[in-house]
């Protein structure tokens, strides 16, 4: 009895029985399901509140605390190239799914032919490299903290730690102990919002559900059931074995810790709403440093996003097989790398996912049938985050295998 109450009251499966909860009520009170959604509103908007700060404090103590430059280098260049190289591998996985399962064969969108075409090509168009990068750089850090913009705040925190860590340990070891207490209030501060989670999640559940309904899925049903085989063979196949390859910490022990910071994206369907309970299982349940929690799982939260990979990939291979357009290797190619830099690009928070529309155009594929994709957004949004912070947790942890012996970080009092 006692094991029991100690279940219900664990925040992981209350998360889990307040999404079925809330799933349930979506299916019986259709549209009307929607009185529930500023419930989730509101614990998205909490949230929300303390992620920036958050991000900011975690970076600069994470890059701060890896202890010298050559440090934050070498980990931050293999944690780029991960994130690279499995967005990669999941575009290349949906490619074959589509190809096998061919999930739009036989469907028909002629309904929706022609709406708001010109609209989503001017949004989903992807910008130039130097466009990218400049858009990295931030002219005014304050602006960026007001505009949220997550990877310019990235950068600045990153460059901000970095140089902190070149000073004498007399005039750095002060601030980096008043930045790690920021960040214990931060988490505090969470750790409070969290209690309130159950609640959220029940609203957008709720309110997604009561809002699409199923029935809407029926068209692009085989679809959904390739998309949703391709994200559960990446997270508990795929990512299980990356874990198993280059890391001591064993791939059901990592499935099982994952289980409540995925239950929390299925439901906000932001990494970065998903960053803190991620950052507690890391480093609690995991056993991955602070320092390097810190520094690699802001940064996966913001670029790393394997599950729009796998979505962009299935969706060209879905129109193309729609409009019966034989797509070559060029084409293949083309998928591949607009999807991988697509995912990369994506930020770390709900919306519809315009850059889709630049990976059909790079392949030369209709876009006339993506209104109805984009109605759906957010189910699809929902899976699909669950998997981008498997990965970013399956990053961390292996990095933090790899520099275990290799890189100690400072030492830091708290």
């Amino acid at each position: 009895m006692l094991k029991d109450k100690k279940v219900l009251n664990n925040i992981g499966v209350q998360v889990v029985i307040a999404m079925i909860i809330g799933t349930i009520v979506g299916i019986i009170m259709g549209h009307d399901a929607v009185m529930f959604a500023p419930l989730g509103s509101l614990f998205i908007h909490l949230i929300k509140m303390l992620v920036i700060p958050l991000v900011a404090v975690a970076i600069i103590s994470g890059a701060a605390s890896l202890g010298n430059s050559h440090a934050a280098g070498k980990i931050g260049i293999t944690t780029l190239a991960f994130f690279g190289i499995t967005s990669a591998l999941a575009v290349t996985l949906a490619l074959m799914m589509g190809i096998i399962f061919q999930p739009g064969i036989g469907v028909d969108l002629s309904g929706v032919a022609g709406m708001f075409a010109n609209t989503y090509a001017e949004q989903g168009s992807l910008p130039t490299f130097w466009a990218t990068i400049l858009g990295m750089i931030p002219t005014n850090i304050f602006h960026s903290l007001n505009e949220a913009n997550i990877l310019q705040i990235l950068v600045f925190c990153l460059f901000f730690g970095i140089a902190l860590s070149k000073l004498e340990v007399e005039r750095r070891q002060p601030l980096i102990n008043g930045i790690n207490a920021i960040v214990d209030a931060m988490v505090w501060m969470i750790n409070v919002v969290m209690k309130f989670a159950p609640i959220g999640v029940f609203g957008l559940m709720a309110d997604a559900i009561g809002s699409f309904g199923f029935s809407a899925l029926t068209v692009v049903l085989k679809l959904f059931v390739v998309y949703v085989a391709a994200i559960l063979i990446y997270g508990f196949i795929g990512y299980p074995i990356m874990i198993k390859l280059f890391s001591k910490t064993s791939p059901r022990k990592f499935l099982s810790a994952m289980k409540k910071p995925q239950a929390v994206a299925l439901s906000t369907a932001s990494s970065m709403a998903t960053l803190p309970v991620t950052m507690e299982t890391c480093e609690e349940e995991l056993g991955v440093k602070n320092s390097t929690a810190s520094f690699v799982l802001p940064l996966g939260a913001t670029i790393n996003m394997s599950g729009n990979a796998i979505y962009y990939g299935l969706v060209a291979i879905f129109f193309a097989q729609i409009f019966n357009i034989e797509l070559g290797m060029s084409a293949y190619i083309a998928i591949i790398v607009t999807s991988t830099i697509g995912a990369i690009g994506q930020a770390g928070v709900p919306g519809p996912s315009f850059l889709v529309v630049a990976v059909l155009l790079s392949a030369g594929i209709p876009i006339e049938g993506l209104p109805l994709l984009f109605a759906l957004d957010r189910i699809f949004d929902m899976i699909r985050t669950a998997l981008n912070i498997t990965g970013d947790a399956a990053c961390a942890v292996i990095i933090d295998n790899i520099y275990d012996n290799q890189e100690q970080p400072i030492a830091v009092q708290s």
